[in-house]
């Protein structure tokens, strides 16, 4: 009929807008992971930036942050005389409440790890810090959480790569290491309620840019100091399911929505094979599961 005039698109112009929301597509894609491999960078170079201060406080202070025995003689805080008080031992130790001579309501109650960051301000190596290091003195015996929330910001430095992320420090086995994870609350005597903040793939590009991109060996491991047992000790978890108190986990773990790792051929579900090496569980939802922390040795 005459004056009827076809209003829909050609297949040209459908192609163009097609092309067209692909490049924009593929264009926010790329932004992602610039940002994300952003992310990752800042975060690695935290970590080596606090490596370096400490490795420069230990060269001019002759001791670890936190462990200095003759604190007050270097313009630090004084310590007390007893196990995690400061006592030179050359590792970062929570104080034990069990111990006769625990002191509530000082300085000594912080424990070493609490002090730590804050000697590293005061002696100017990370003067931005702004840590405040003791804790709030303790009223009972009782053993309890004395910070959480956003109290937390001032004992611990928030993480470059976020997340509800922070870096703390703890021993394992005479072994300091920093630790990168969520925190959710201090206890007097060390830096506990901890819990994965990061996904399987962040861990894994942290891992493999600074060390051998295995969960469970070398100087980055995906351990985290999770949970508070008995008086002092602290309680290292492996990032996943299976293995605790730092012993490396062989078991057949099988890859999951909840795990950080697994030794599994791959894919949910796929049963683990007991004795192979466990590798971040990269084929469960592409890595981006919220499952993961971290510790770094110190060197």
């Amino acid at each position: 009929m005459e004056g009827n005039t076809d209003n829909g698109f050609t297949l040209i112009e459908i192609s163009i807008v097609l092309v067209i929301i692909g490049l924009l597509i593929g264009g926010i894609m790329v932004g992602m992971d610039l940002i994300e491999s952003a992310k990752i960078r800042s975060q690695i170079k935290q970590i080596e930036t606090y490596r370096t201060a400490v490795n420069t406080f230990r060269t001019k202070y002759d001791c670890l942050p936190g462990d200095c025995a003759s604190a007050s003689q270097l313009g630090f805080l004084p310590r007390g005389q007893y196990a995690g008080e400061g006592d030179g031992n050359g590792i970062l130790e929570g104080v034990d409440q069990d111990n006769p001579g625990f002191n509530k309501g000082t300085i000594i109650s912080t424990g070493e790890n609490a002090i730590f960051w804050q000697d590293l301000g005061t002696s100017l190596l990370l003067p931005a810090l702004g840590i405040v290091g003791t804790l709030p003195p303790q009223a009972t015996s009782v053993y309890g959480l004395a910070v959480t929330g956003s109290a937390l910001n001032s004992y611990f430095p928030v993480s470059s790569i976020g997340s509800n992320s922070f870096i703390s420090t703890y021993s394992h086995n005479s072994i300091n290491y920093f630790s990168l994870s969520a925190i959710t609350g201090i206890f007097w005597s060390t830096p506990v309620a901890a819990a994965p903040s990061l996904s399987v793939t962040q861990a894994m590009m942290i891992d493999t840019k600074l060390d051998d991109g295995l969960p469970q060996s070398g100087m980055v491991t995906a351990q985290y100091n999770g949970a508070y047992i008995g008086g002092c000790c602290n309680s290292i978890h492996w990032a996943a399911g299976g293995g605790s108190d730092g012993a490396s986990d062989t078991s057949a773990t099988i890859g999951s929505s909840t795990t950080c790792y697994d030794n599994s051929a791959g894919g949910t579900g796929t049963p683990g094979i007991a004795g192979n090496a466990q590798h971040y569980s990269m084929e469960i939802s592409k890595g981006s599961n919220v499952n993961c922390a971290l510790s770094f040795r110190f060197q």
